[in-house]
């Protein structure tokens, strides 16, 4: 293992109330649609792409107008989590750091640009993080978003830590091992690899 890729949401942080209250603010200023969006139903979306969440979300809608509504959604978010900020969890930023010393660390998600930049702004891990990608810059499926960066990083043997079926089938596409973190939004019976807690991490 010569470096470590990591997942955002229900892997470093869980900022899925923020989350619902900014779409929720969105969706109300920019939509007639009488919804609201609760956290639960939002952690059951959280890692697909901007497409499916779309579509998850917003049935009822056209496809562009879905997109557009998904949109404003995604830049009120962005705002709202300046000063409303995911709750990270237990061990992440003790963790990182200790990390850091040791491998390069990097992250990839299937997110809308500016929403990594805000994770590590507000939490203080990006002195730590090497390079990051999302979807919303690469406009391509978590796998080939995985390889993306690993290529333009010279990786040789990363890992990435995860916490859903999705992650687990886009390292699987990637060729690249995955690390299941049972204490977030998904289930992958089969991980062969998988830790508790964040600070697992550190025994790798």
């Amino acid at each position: 293992m010569d470096s470590i890729i990591f997942d955002v949401d229900g892997t470093i942080w869980d900022s899925t109330q923020s989350v619902a209250d900014s779409w929720n603010i969105a969706i109300k200023k920019h939509s007639g649609l009488d919804l609201t969006l609760d956290p639960v139903s939002l952690s059951r979306v959280f890692g697909k792409t901007m497409t499916e969440i779309a579509d998850a979300v917003f049935p009822g809608l056209d496809p562009a107008e879905r997109m557009k509504l998904l949109d404003f959604c995604f830049e009120e978010e962005n705002r709202y989590l300046e000063t409303h900020p995911g709750i990270v969890y237990e061990g992440v930023a003790e963790t990182i750091r200790e990390l850091a010393g040791r491998y390069p660390l990097f992250i990839v998600s299937n997110c809308q640009c500016g929403y990594i930049e805000v994770m590590l702004k507000t939490t203080g891990l990006a002195p730590y993080i090497k390079d990051h990608l999302c979807f919303g810059e690469t406009q391509t499926p978590k796998g080939d978003t995985i390889r993306t960066l690993v290529a333009r990083n010279g990786l040789k043997t990363p890992v990435y830590v995860g916490d859903t079926r999705g992650d687990a089938d886009a390292c699987k596409a990637a060729g690249v091992p995955f690390i299941f973190a049972e204490y977030g939004f998904g289930d992958v019976p089969d991980a062969k690899m998988r830790i508790r807690t964040f600070s697992d991490l550190k025994s790798l």
